[in-house]
């Protein structure tokens, strides 16, 4: 893969081994090689999009702890991918589903992985490098982007290096403080901190208090990390803190909730994090589109940011393949944020229910986490937030219509030519399909064909969603390629060449007139 040395201050135009003599380096940049900006750049060389990755670090080697694992639906986008297994190797299957601390069960949740996978997020980001390095996406390392100018010809990107690339689209996965959402002028409206955590791996020279507690400050804990070194969680009692955590922050917050720091020494990293949650206004202006934590933050309570992210770039990744290949229009990118946005406001909100649970340990708050949790072991709430947590239930408005539509398509067993064969296995290569259970009529996509399959097949008894429930099996369905119902049929069809058209552009012969005539 491409590396790049900041060793010139000289502006010349960065020129990969197989670039091609065009206007524009790639089609595509993605700002951040994280989860979401790795899980982006696989959705879109799939599509066999043009897309490259800048990247600050020199690899994907990560210090300190950050997100702990994978919730249901995100391993169900890596099955449809076909690489779940690649994690599932290497994590462990745990209930993560929780609640302000109340664990839910999912295992009888409609979903062929009820369960969370425990794997920190540095195993997370090395198995999606290896990944996207066999799909051949150029990752620029060791730079950064430091500015951008969008023109009606594209985007003209400038590297820490001094160096510049040309896009014509920009995605911003670079975090939280992310500079292509500030330099779009794309606003980031919501609470300012109430509480500010401190974790840690350190060693300890006396034997600590292992376990959670709740005082008045907040909620604190200590535990045995897979390092072997001690993983300290502390709730600072001041907020009004700026620059790096450091181990005398760290004593101090111990002291004051232990009234010893048990001989802390030896850090290998220490982080702080705070209960602030802003989202964008819009996930993209222009050419300029958001993911991942460049367009949302909240308290890490729940688990649930960096699958929102993953989330949020299969979500984005078909679309931009197909708006960059000509295929469809570039409205098509509106229905990113459309979709996207109520997500992760819903997260937001249920993260702040979440602290306003956890942060203090006085008897009022305890009485209501117990109240909550009194509610949350029965059965129908248990599955609702169960369902909501590992985000089985995300359902985008796509309009009235049948229930499945806007949900995500049951990994279903589906009999093709005789042969039984997992619904899954169908999207492994980012297309759209259709699904006719109607044997009586064939459906033809010629016009379609580059996009989407056809797939004749049959499949016994009712489907059963989380939350909705049973239903009824319809004569057709097109699933689009981040697995969501995008029309439900009958025999007539009704309705299905507007869908395709919404979802998947013109027909091969329109979108040939349409590039001739802007040619």
């Amino acid at each position: 893969m491409p590396v790049l040395l900041p060793t010139s201050r000289s502006r010349r135009r960065i020129q990969p081994a197989d670039a091609r003599q065009t206007p524009t380096d790639h089609a595509v940049i993605i700002a951040g090689g994280g989860p979401t900006g790795l899980m982006l750049a696989a959705e879109l060389a799939l599509a066999k999009a043009d897309v490259a990755v800048v990247e600050r670090r020199a690899d994907q080697t990560i210090v300190e702890t950050r997100a702990g694992g994978l919730h249901a639906r995100t391993i169900e986008i890596l099955d449809q991918r076909g690489v779940a297994d690649r994690f599932l190797r290497e994590g462990e299957m745990l209930q993560l589903a929780g609640f302000a601390w109340t664990q839910l069960d999912i295992s009888e949740l409609p979903t062929r992985h009820p369960y969370g996978l425990k794997l920190r997020q540095s195993r997370i980001e090395r198995i999606l490098a290896d990944w996207v390095e066999e799909l051949g996406v150029p990752i620029y390392r060791n730079v950064e982007l430091t500015g951008f100018a969008e023109g009606e010809a594209g985007i003209e990107l400038t590297l820490s290096s001094g160096e510049t690339l040309r896009a014509d689209y920009l995605v911003g996965c670079d975090g939280g403080r992310s500079l292509v959402r500030k330099a779009a002028g794309i606003d980031f409206p919501g609470t300012s901190p109430t509480l500010s955590n401190l974790m840690a791996e350190v060693e300890l020279s006396e034997a600590p208090a292992w376990g959670l507690r709740h005082d008045a400050l907040g909620y604190h804990g200590l535990s045995k990390a897979e390092s072997g070194r001690v993983l300290v969680v502390a709730t600072e009692a001041a907020i009004a803190r700026s620059g790096e955590p450091s181990l005398r922050d760290l004593s101090g917050a111990l002291v004051a909730v232990y009234g010893t720091d048990f001989g802390v020494k030896n850090p290998a990293w220490i982080s702080r994090f705070t209960d602030a949650a802003r989202q964008a206004t819009t996930y993209r202006k222009g050419r300029a589109l958001l993911a991942g934590d460049a367009a949302h933050i909240h308290h890490p309570v729940g688990g649930q940011g960096l699958n929102l992210g993953v989330q949020d770039a299969v979500n984005l990744g078909w679309k931009l393949a197909q708006v960059v290949r000509g295929h469809s229009p570039d409205s098509l990118l509106d229905s990113y944020h459309a979709e996207r946005h109520p997500v992760a406001a819903r997260v937001l909100k249920n993260t702040m229910a979440q602290i306003a649970l956890l942060r203090r340990g006085d008897d009022g708050l305890k009485a209501a986490r117990d109240t909550v949790a009194d509610l949350l072991a029965m059965d129908e709430p248990r599955r609702r937030f169960g369902a909501m947590m590992s985000g089985l239930d995300i359902a985008y408005d796509l309009g009235d219509g049948h229930k499945l539509l806007g949900r995500r398509m049951p990994d279903l067993d589906l009999t093709i030519d005789g042969r039984t064969r997992r619904l899954s296995t169908l999207l492994h290569r980012a297309r759209g399909v259709l699904l006719n259970f109607d044997r009586r009529e064939g459906i033809d996509l010629a016009a379609w064909a580059e996009r989407i399959d056809v797939v004749d097949a049959d499949v016994d008894g009712l489907w059963e969603l989380p939350v909705i429930g049973t239903v009824q099996a319809p004569d057709a369905v097109l699933v689009r390629p981040d697995g969501h119902v995008a029309w439900v049929g009958g025999e007539r069809r009704h309705g299905l060449e507007d869908a395709l058209t919404r979802w998947f552009g013109a027909g091969a012969a329109e979108c040939a007139e349409r590039h001739t005539s802007s040619t």
